[in-house]
């Protein structure tokens, strides 16, 4: 380990566990019980310092690790010379191009796990596709992502899923804490280190209107940014009029808006077309999981010239007529690349939630294949944890309030 490096490492890692008290929590208990003991995982996540503390929880738990990154533009590298102290094997180096990128995962592999953790399902498709041999060993999964459990989900209906896989993103906690506040407000933090941007007053085009799109929006709106919303989903494009987003289609707010962010999961949501009568200046933003959601090769077609690092994390497009649009972090998610991702005080409560759930399935794996919710106990013990370290406490229901809850005997 570069010893400078792996230092600094460390000093990012304990910055995090600071903003941390749930996962700490739980890793001194894991400490204690050892339910993991000699189980091998996995893992293909963000490296990043809120994931070393992760890691250190589940090593606590007296686990095996190999880690690769879900992105290689997140991996921050101290992060990953600082992970061998853990005892954790990384399979990460930022920046590295996407042959090296799915190597990193194969490695990660090698490790033969009993248990995976995903974070946008490319290393449970690589288990499918290329890594077959492993599967009879493998008993359980995790799945961090929304772009993940779509395509674990279409994986189950397809009957091609071989071991069951618990949609962690799924939980109360995750979709309310990390998807909506973690995402809005680390996705704003990317655009502005990237631009230098002001908002008020700029025309900001959210695509897609799920837990981490209204994030998006609640934060730009909150700066003072004129809001647009696309969507496909006709309940959710009522929910975005009714909290006073002007809702349009892509083809229809391409040619107002100065900053486009997708938050899908699908892909080709900004397409040529939209591309083609943007204004001058106008900044692409993704922060859905795949650099796919902005059609960057359709991009490369229209420019007559590409001018890259105008800004850290900047590239800038010159069209035909002379327009220049500025797409940031290569397409890539913006929250990662060119900020730090989530609050550290965010990914407490997801990594809480995956940490119980490994050990779950640790103590009970025999399940049919298919992507399971986390067990609601487990989403309530880490929201009574975050609280009870928040120092917040909530009220408890009577005897009298219980069994009114249960008797559908007792009128008004």
């Amino acid at each position: 380990m570069d010893s400078a490096l792996g230092q600094a490492g460390e000093r990012r890692i304990g910055w995090a566990a600071r903003a941390m008290p749930v996962l700490t929590a739980i890793g001194a208990r894991f400490a204690a019980e050892r339910p993991l003991e000699g189980l091998r995982i996995a893992a293909c996540l963000h490296v990043t310092a809120e994931t070393a503390v992760l890691m250190g929880t589940l090593r606590a738990g007296g686990a095996e690790i190999a880690l690769a990154a879900s992105n290689p533009l997140s991996t921050q590298d101290d992060v990953a010379a600082a992970l061998g102290e853990y005892g954790v094997t990384v399979h990460a180096r930022a920046g590295v191009d996407r042959e090296t990128y799915y190597r990193h995962i194969h490695q990660a592999l090698d490790i033969a796990p009993e248990i995976v953790l995903d974070d946008g399902c490319d290393l449970v498709n690589i288990l499918h596709t290329e890594r077959t041999e492993l599967l009879d060993g493998v008993r359980g999964g995790c799945e961090e992502t929304t772009t993940g459990v779509i395509r674990l989900r279409q994986m189950t209906a397809e009957q091609a899923l071989r071991f069951p896989v618990v949609a962690v993103n799924d939980t109360r906690t995750k979709r309310m804490f990390d998807n909506r506040y973690g995402t809005g407000q680390s996705t704003v933090d990317g655009i502005m280190r990237a631009t230098n941007t002001l908002l008020a007053g700029k025309t900001v085009v959210v695509a897609g209107f799920g837990y981490c799109g209204r994030g998006v929006a609640e934060r730009a709106r909150g700066l003072g940014a004129r809001v647009v919303v696309t969507e496909i989903d006709p309940v959710k494009a009522l929910d975005a009029s009714l909290q006073g987003y002007d809702v349009r289609s892509m083809a229809a707010a391409a040619p107002e808006g100065d900053v486009f962010v997708t938050v899908t999961g699908n892909r080709d949501v900004i397409r040529g077309e939209h591309l083609a009568v943007m204004k001058d200046g106008a900044i692409l933003a993704n922060a859905g999981h795949f650099d796919i959601e902005i059609d960057v090769r359709a991009l490369d077609g229209l420019a007559q010239a590409v001018h890259h690092g105008v800004r850290p994390n900047t590239d800038e497009y010159v069209l035909a007529d002379g327009r220049r649009l500025l797409l940031l972090a290569e397409g890539r998610l913006v929250n990662l690349t060119a900020a730090e991702g989530h609050p550290a005080a965010v990914m407490d409560m997801s990594f809480s939630a995956q940490a119980l759930v490994v050990a779950w399935l640790a103590r009970d794996p025999v399940r049919p294949p298919g992507v399971y919710d986390v067990p609601e106990e487990l989403d309530v013990e880490v929201a009574r944890l975050k609280l009870a370290a928040a120092g917040i406490e909530v009220d408890e229901l009577t005897g009298e309030q219980e069994r009114y809850l249960r008797s559908w005997r007792a009128g008004s």
